[in-house]
């Protein structure tokens, strides 16, 4: 695995960026992942995750509109980039090449 590698954290922070679109910010990402995969994650873990795969380049990110509801704070907005699309394809394709390479009888547990 390279530089560009994903662990599986940062998938699902890609993949929920991709699903939620335009309505991608930290708190909507943290949601989003928690009421579908029923996972906790703290506000820390998900700051670092945007961070370390914008740097990597896979995602970008712009400040929306302040508001008064949140006191004049903009809310930072992310997306997916090409870059991003690709990484999260190659996994993808990993997993797949593993799957199809396991044996039926792997998974023939009449035989344990």
């Amino acid at each position: 695995m390279g530089k560009n590698s994903i662990g599986e954290f940062e998938e699902i922070v890609l993949l929920t960026v991709a699903l939620l679109y335009k309505n991608a910010y930290g708190i909507s990402i943290k949601e989003e992942i928690e009421n579908r995969l029923k996972r906790n994650v703290s506000v820390g873990a998900m700051r670092t995750a945007l961070s370390r795969l914008e740097r990597k380049g896979f995602l970008k990110s712009e400040f929306g509109e302040a508001t008064a509801k949140r006191g004049g704070k903009r809310k930072r907005y992310f997306r997916v980039t090409k870059s991003g699309k690709e990484a999260l394809e190659q996994v993808m394709e990993t997993r797949k090449n593993l799957w199809d390479a396991i044996p039926s009888v792997a998974f023939d547990f009449k035989l344990a």
